[in-house]
Order: C-alpha cells, then structure tokens, then sequence
C-alpha cells in the first residue's frame, strides 16, 4: 500500500537563535553538510538535528564531506535496524545557520517513508513498536492525543505503518502499563513517578515503557516552560526550550507563543518576529495562524507587526476572520498615531479605520477617525466625525475634539457651549473649556453675550483662578464702557498672575479712564523699570499733552494723529501681537513730535521688528532717534541674539558662534545660548570647546546639556 509523506514540523531560525543565545555546541562536520539558507529551501526530506550538550549525532550522519542531494535524500532514509532510543533522543530539530540572514525564516523538513511491500497495507514489522499509548488514548476516544501519538510514531520509527482504524484499537485487550498512561493523560505526572519508581523498587529491572519516559519528559518539560512564562521568567523559557526543541512544533503551538513572548520581552524582537513567522509560514491550522497575529499584535510595535503581515498571506485566512483582524489592526494603530503624529501609518490601515468610522456602530470609533484627521489630514475634515460620534455618545473627549475643532474655525461661542458640561471631567477638558471661553471674550470686535452665559464663565474663571479669562474680562468690560467692572477684573487677574504685563497695563488704561492718577502712578512706579508702555501713561496736562488711552481692537492712527497718539496705538498693538500694526504706528510718530517721542517710537519700532523677525529694519530703525543708554543696550542685546539664532538655523555655525561673541562682551550669555554654542561647536567638529560648555553646563543638572555631553563624547569617542 502506497503511504502518503509524513509532514515533520521542524524550526530552523527560532531554533539557531535559541542556541546562539545560550552558547549551545556548533554542529558537528556532519550536520555542518545539512545548513541551508531559509529563503532557499532545498531537499525537504532532510531532517535537521540540533546539537547540544545533552544531544549526541547519530554516527550514520558524518559523511566527511556534504553529499550531492541525491546521496542526501538517500542517506536521510533511517534504517531499519536504527537504533529506536537514539532516534528518540535526536528527534528531528534544526540546523544552525551558518550566517544570519537579514530576515531569519523558518522552513519545514519533510520525512519520506518507503512504499509497504507487503499486500493489504500490512504494519510493518521490521521495529518493535510500543503502542500502548495508542490503545489507551483510542480506550478513552482522545482523538486528539491518538493524532498526535500517531504522528510522533511515524517521526520516530519511518518504516512503521498506523493501523487502518486507530479507534478499533479501543478493543483490543489493555497492557499493565495502561494505569501508568491513565496517570499521563490526566497530567498527574508527579504520581506517575512515584508508581514507576514504586514498580522498580518492587520488580528489581523492570522498566517502564520507553514511550511513556519520553512523552513524560517532554510534558514535564513543557509544564516547566509554562511555568516560567507565567511567572515571566523569560530567559528560563528560552532555555528550557534550547533543551527541548521537540517541543517547538507545530503540534504545540502555544509553546511556540510563549518562546516568541519571552524572545520579545527579552529584547530580541527579531527573533520572536522568526518565530511568529515559523508557525504563520509553516503551521496547518488556520485558527492558531490567526490567534499567532492576534498575539504578536498584543506585543509588537507598528513597525514590526507591518513587517509580521506583509510577509503573511492573507488568503490563507477566512476572509471575515482576517478583516477582523486588521479592523483591530487599524483601531489601534490609529490611536497611536493619535498619541505620536510623527508615526506614519499605512493607509490600509487608516482606509479601514474609515470605513469602520462609516459604518457608524460606535461612538469611539467614529472619533478616533476624526482625532486623527485632527492631527493628520485636515481639521475641518475631522468635524463631520466627530459630530456623529457626540450624536450617537456626548463624552468629554468627543465633546473635546468638537470644541478644537470649532477653536479652530473660529467658532469659540459654539466651543464654549459644547464644552462646558465637561468641564470638570479631566484637567484637558477644563483646558479646553478655558481656551474656548478666553477665545469668546477676546474677539475683535467683541460680541455682546448673554447674561447667564457671561456668568457661567465667570463663575469657573473665579472657581479655577483664571488670570487669562480674568483679564480679558477686563478688556470685554473696558470695550463696553463698563470701566469699573473692568477695573475689578484686572485687579483680580493681577492677584492671580502678579507678573503678568498685559494684565497690568489693563489695570494702568483702566486708570487712565477713571482719572485715578495717584494709583496711576504707583502702578507705573513698579512697573517703569520692565514696560514702557506703562511708563508712558502719565495724567494729561493742561496743554493737552500725555498719556493717551486708545482702543486698537477696532481703530487706528491716521497721518493726522499725535506722537503721543500714535506712540498710544504702537503699544497697543504690540500688546495684542500686532507686530506689523505697531511698526506703522511708531513710524507715524517717528515723523512728528519732539525728540522724546522720536526716542521712544524708535524703540517701539525697532521692538516691533524684532518680533517680525526683521532683524537688520531693527538695527537700522534703532538709529533714526536718539536712544538711553539703557534701550540702545537692551535693543542691542536682542539684535545680535536673533542674527545668531538665525545663523544656526541655517547652518552658518562659525557666523552664528561671531554673533555670540559679540553678545557675550554686552552681557552674561543665558543657557539656551550656551546650549546653542556648544552645538554649533559639535557640528563643526570642535570637540573640546564643545565638550567644555556641555560639561559646565550638566553640572547644573541641566538635561539638555547632559544628553549633548554624551553626544559630543560619543562623537569624540568614534573620531578616535
């Protein structure tokens, strides 16, 4: 009777990395013969054997030299009269690569039987085979234990033949050693050497059945393996299983997930990525292929996990199985790129994302579809989503996604009332409450609100001690004439935030319009040294001449305005971050006024410039006028600073270096310019000077400064 191939799961890469690990024996000569690379499979009749201390080579297999593939597949063919106890212990394992390749595979070896002579399909009798297990595993109709029995004895004896019906084995009359295979089956293995051992003492020489030992060395391996992996004692499992490869086979694939687990929680991820690969590109069951990508997905990162599926055929799959998986693929995949904009997904992953958010079933993943457009595509693309999500579930994160996205569309009256049932649910949330509501208060020009909305945001304003939201309450109230009212917010804002400038010139114009001119001047005594602005406000004289309070939200100067106006509206400006405003304001006042005038809208200006980035209009405009000391210093201090910022940034290291130089003999060079000085130092090579700026500066526990001291070592290091 013609007998089909016997498949002989075996791991090659999985196994060569165990053994690379643990410093188990280099093959023999012999074995040396059988090394193939994974992406080139060769015969698939040739078993490998993996040696190691407790593993001794079959003498049949050490040719002295590695033989055709003919005399291989000849040679592979076990004898009859091989040894039964020999081949147990050198079941069929792997042969250690003899490089790494770039991407390590795994392969399957496939062990050919010889054609049954004998007529009817007759079990061959040339090795005395122990079926015991059989007829006890086919006593209890453990179909799967008989499958997998079966199997094992045709890898340890090729020239046996299974019996046509294994169940009818059930029949037949039980051994003694039945009890002992009862113990085995039920797992009790510790009773079961307890029996064995009784037996022996009992009977002196009597043995147990050498397939029972092996299978309960094995068991009693693979409970050890488990052990460990529970306990998350990663490198015993690799050791144990460096010990035992017959238990890495498909047969037990979930021995091969909890060596893959332990290869990547030990850090060597590559080699769980081979063992994965192993079960996907070589195990049978498409359910435990399916659970292998579903576990490798728990542990892997997105890179690896790509890398995982690209190599794997989906077609191998159940169509809605797979789906399955790479709809949760995408779920989670998505929500890290949410978490880090820079990971760029693929976009299978963000198309099904898409269409699960479509299909519109759950709230949550309709908005990880619009987080994501939010933070990857378009922010007006995202609004849709998250609509449908707060339709179908109002949480504070979709609520929150809704409000940012409406922030964004300038929208702050519908942002602030989606967000404020949620105010309190996270410290995120109320941030973006307070963004929304600041953003509310402070538009240009400013819309009337209702009573109880206004009251509401000042009522958390007061509960979360607001300063921002306190001072544009104050600007919303000065706008409204209600100058009193916005008189007690400054001040408020100002308790709050002691150093807060905008606020304080706030309080100062709010002065100005209440003619309170002694709290005047004591709010320009503390605050003449650090703003001009609030230096320049001064009660009016008889002549018509002084401090002069605008509104710039919705005004401006005319060529007809005054110094002192147009001075007035530059400030302004500036405070609002109206850098290009505040410029023509001083350059109307540059053309008119006294010399003091000149001297401040000179400065103004030159400031204004500055924050536009116009660096050298700055220098040039800070000559039109006469300066103080004290401003010519300050303006020049800021001019060379940015000129040496700018130089790094375009890579002009030496000119950036000169810039700060010349600050340097104007003043003390802060740390953010040391840091910068020292890079530029690193990028053209000067190690030394470098390594001194990073080392003072480390010394302070500056973290900036200890990361780049190791880099500069580092670079020293490899420069020799």
């Amino acid at each position: 009777m013609s007998r089909k191939p016997i498949i002989i799961i075996a791991s090659l890469a999985a196994i060569a990395a165990i053994a690379t690990e643990l410093e188990i024996p280099k093959l023999s000569p012999a074995l040396a013969a059988f090394k193939q690379d994974a992406s080139t499979p060769k015969d698939a009749n040739a078993p490998f054997v993996l040696s190691n201390a407790q593993m001794q080579v079959q003498p049949e297999l050490s040719p002295q030299s590695a033989p055709s593939e003919s005399e291989a597949s000849e040679r592979d063919r076990p004898a009859a009269s091989a040894n039964p106890v020999k081949t147990r212990l050198n079941a069929i394992s792997n042969a250690i690569p003899a490089q790494a390749s770039p991407k390590p595979s795994l392969t399957v070896t496939q062990a050919e039987t010889s054609e049954q002579e004998a007529a009817g399909g007759a079990r061959s009798q040339q090795t005395e085979v122990d079926e015991s297990a059989l007829r006890y595993f086919a006593s209890k109709g453990d179909t799967k234990r008989l499958k997998a029995e079966i199997s094992r004895l045709q890898l340890l004896y090729p020239n046996w033949v299974p019996p046509e019906n294994p169940l009818a084995m059930a029949n037949e009359p039980g051994g003694e050693s039945d009890a002992f295979w009862s113990l085995y089956a039920e797992g009790k293995f510790a009773e079961l050497r307890a029996e064995i051992k009784a037996r022996q003492e009992q009977e002196p020489g009597w043995q147990p059945p050498e397939e029972l030992i092996g299978l309960l060395d094995l068991a009693e391996k693979r409970n050890r393996i488990v052990n460990s992996s529970e306990l998350k004692q990663y490198d015993q499992v690799i050791k144990i299983a460096a010990a035992e490869p017959n238990l890495l086979t498909c047969s037990d694939v979930d021995i091969l997930w909890r060596v893959s687990e332990a290869f990547i929680k030990t850090d060597r991820q590559q080699r769980g990525l081979d063992a994965y690969n192993y079960i996907l590109n070589t195990c049978s069951n498409q359910q435990e292929r399916l659970a292998t990508l579903q576990k490798a997905a728990e542990l892997l990162p997105y890179a690896p996990m790509q890398s995982l599926l690209e190599s794997t055929d989906p077609n191998a799959f159940n169509v809605a199985d797979y789906q399955t998986l790479i709809d949760n693929l995408a779920r989670r995949f998505v929500a890290e790129a949410n978490e880090d904009p820079d990971l760029q997904i693929d976009d299978r992953y963000v198309n099904a994302m898409r269409q699960i958010a479509d299909g519109g079933k759950e709230a949550s993943d309709i908005a990880l579809m619009g987080w994501y457009l939010w933070l990857h595509d378009s922010k007006d693309k995202a609004e849709p989503y998250f609509r449908a999500a707060r339709e179908k579930e109002d949480t504070a994160e979709i609520s929150q996604g809704l409000a940012l996205v409406l922030l964004s569309q300038e929208k702050p009256e519908e942002a602030e009332e989606v967000m404020y049932p949620w105010r309190s649910e996270s410290p995120d949330a109320m941030q973006t409450y307070l963004a929304a509501a600041t953003e509310l208060l402070s538009q240009d020009p400013p819309k009337a609100l209702e009573q109880d909305k206004l009251t509401r945001i000042a009522t958390v304003t007061v509960e979360e001690k607001s300063a921002k939201i306190a001072q544009q309450f104050g600007w919303y109230a000065r706008h409204f004439k209600q100058h009193k009212t916005a008189l007690r917010w400054f001040e408020t804002a100002l308790s709050w935030d002691e150093e807060s400038e905008p606020t304080a010139y706030g309080l100062a114009v709010t002065l100005v319009d209440l003619k309170q001119w002694k709290r005047l001047a004591s709010i320009r005594e503390s605050w003449q040294e650090t703003s001009e602005r609030i230096a320049a406000l001064k009660q009016p004289t008889a002549s018509g001449s002084g401090a002069v309070a605008v509104n710039c939200r919705n005004n401006r100067p005319s060529a007809a305005s005054s110094a002192r106006t147009a001075i007035s509206y530059g400030w302004c400006f500036m405070r609002m971050e109206r850098a290009l405003e505040a410029a023509n304001s001083f350059e109307i006042a540059l053309n008119k006024g006294a010399s003091s005038a000149r001297s401040e809208a000179a400065y103004g200006k030159s400031l204004a410039y500055l924050r536009l980035g116009l660096v050298d209009d700055a220098a040039l405009t800070a000559t039109r006028a006469t300066l103080s000391q004290k401003r010519a210093h300050e303006l020049q201090v800021s001019i060379l600073t940015q000129r040496a910022t700018s130089a790094f940034k375009l890579g002009h290291y030496r000119e950036a270096i000169l810039y700060l130089d010349q600050r340097a003999q104007l003043g003390p060079e802060p740390v953010d310019l040391m840091l910068m000085r020292g890079h530029a130092y690193l990028k053209l090579k000067h190690m030394a000077q470098a390594i001194h700026i990073f080392d003072a500066l480390a010394a302070t526990g500056n973290r900036d400064a200890i990361r780049s001291l190791n880099e500069a070592r580092q670079q020293a290091s490899s420069q020799g």
